[in-house]
């Protein structure tokens, strides 16, 4: 996989433990249901916009879509794996990138 951000399509569900380990890593994000989210709350509207953008760069560049709320100046991000039933490794890297791109931004 050349890109960081590119979705290892057919991959295995993660285990409740391996979800549990993902989630003491990633500041923010917690389970829902068969998925795993996070809200970020950023200085004003335009970064959070700004994020947005820059997060659905990454998700179209990796074929994998988060659903998005912005709601003034927060941002909830959902991730879950759709054709694989719940949560694989391609919602952990995305997940990884969300926080990245949102540390750049302030958060």
């Amino acid at each position: 996989m050349s890109d960081p951000t590119e979705v290892p399509r057919g991959a295995d569900l993660l285990t409740r433990d391996a979800v549990r380990a993902v989630l003491a890593e990633l500041a923010g994000w917690s389970r829902d249901g068969g998925a795993i989210r996070a809200t970020y709350t950023l200085r004003d509207f335009p970064t959070a916009v700004d994020l947005v953008v820059a997060v659905a760069a990454a998700a179209e560049a990796a074929n994998h879509h988060p659903d998005i709320d912005i709601r003034w100046r927060r941002v909830t991000f959902r991730l879950t794996t759709h054709d694989a039933g719940g949560l694989t490794a391609a919602d952990v890297t995305l997940a990884r990138h969300i926080q990245a791109l949102a540390v750049a931004r302030g958060w």
